[in-house]
């Protein structure tokens, strides 16, 4: 069930996810539990071989997701989560989605 984005305010975070994270199925994972969270921006990975997100949501929900991203997934091996704060002005996202690699 997608959690509720009406109430309160929406914050947008760019994170870069350090470590063992790509050819495991993260960034669909990612999709996945974002969604379930009601995180809408996208994944896509990097030629460094880490994952980017950009996630816009609520406080919390932002929250739980960096939580996921850091340790949510068994396959996975984060070492260094960087998460940045976007200042508004930001484009406000619909969904979430994997992109193709920067």
């Amino acid at each position: 069930m997608q959690a509720d984005r009406s109430d309160g305010p929406i914050e947008t975070r760019l994170v870069r996810i350090h470590g063992r994270v790509q050819g495991i199925g993260y960034r669909e994972e990612c999709v996945h539990r974002a969604v379930e969270l009601g995180v809408t921006g996208w994944v896509r990975n990097r030629m460094d071989q880490s994952v980017e997100a950009m996630l816009q949501g609520s406080p919390e929900q932002l929250a739980d997701m960096c939580a996921w991203l850091s340790e949510g997934m068994s396959a996975a091996l984060v070492e260094e989560l960087d998460v940045k704060e976007v200042e508004p002005p930001f484009a406000r996202f619909d969904r979430f989605e994997r992109l193709s690699t920067l």
